[in-house]
């Protein structure tokens, strides 16, 4: 089953993969910053959205967003940026498939949990997420206690809007991605980074301190990697700081081209 893919814009083509509870249409005013010049592809990731019905590990995901975007714009290099559980997909598709890529950013990513027993904890700890969010399917609810979550706090006077489009996924939909594409899930892919030899910007907020610091790791083991961290930002900081991370995006694709 393919992806749930939109497309809107004329020029470059910049492939955008979504956050956990997310959907390819929830990039807001930070998607508008990115849009002039641009063919934007927004693609549903596996269990949300139009893409609800389809089951896939970051692996599989990875192969199907190739897929996905081939089909629409073939072999022209792309642009790909992710964020957080698009972030993880987006560095499986620059490390292991066939897709063209002129640049990649990654907004709140992380190479992996080093740790076996630490990644483990964490894989049990979603599956238990996934299995109460399953028993209850009550998506409204999960949705807010999400965005409720210490990484999301400067997320929350915008909390009304986004929600009404997260709210768009089903329970079995995130409760598989969760089992299937959770940070649990994902085997470290540090040691991998070096092979993405196109120019890679690693974004976090400033006050995002963990992944402040797998930005840096990011960068520093990439073949061509900068970093950049966002003054005042926390997790989801191009959604909280919209124009201000527009410009960064846009002034990096730019000139690192």
């Amino acid at each position: 089953m393919p992806l749930h893919v939109e497309v809107q814009g004329t020029g470059p083509p910049l492939v955008l993969l979504h956050g956990f509870t997310q959907t390819g249409r929830l990039w807001g005013p930070f998607g508008e910053a990115l849009a002039p010049g641009r063919r934007l592809i927004s693609i549903d990731l596996p269990g949300h959205a139009g893409s609800d019905g389809v089951r896939a590990d970051l692996e599989s995901t990875a192969a199907l967003v190739a897929e996905a975007v081939i089909s629409r714009v073939g072999s022209v290099p792309c642009d790909l940026l992710g964020y957080s559980l698009g972030a993880r997909v987006a560095l499986h598709v620059a490390i292991g498939n066939d897709l063209p890529l002129s640049r990649l950013v990654l907004i709140g990513a992380t190479g992996g949990i080093d740790d076996a027993a630490a990644r483990e904890q964490r894989r049990r700890a979603d599956n238990d997420m996934a299995d109460a969010l399953e028993a209850s399917g009550d998506v409204d609810q999960f949705v807010a206690d999400w965005l409720r979550g210490p990484l999301f706090t400067r997320l929350r006077a915008i909390a009304a809007d986004d929600s009404a489009e997260r709210v768009r996924n089903t329970a079995g939909g995130l409760a598989s991605s969760l089992r299937l594409c959770g940070t649990g899930t994902q085997m470290p892919l540090w040691d991998h980074i070096s092979d993405i030899t196109v120019p890679m910007l690693a974004m976090a907020g400033a006050d995002d301190e963990r992944f402040s610091a797998h930005a840096f790791r990011l960068a520093s083991l990439a073949a061509d990697g900068a970093v950049s961290l966002v003054p005042g930002g926390g997790h989801a900081v191009h959604l909280a700081q919209p124009a201000l991370v527009g410009r960064l995006v846009t002034h990096w694709l730019t000139m690192s081209g």
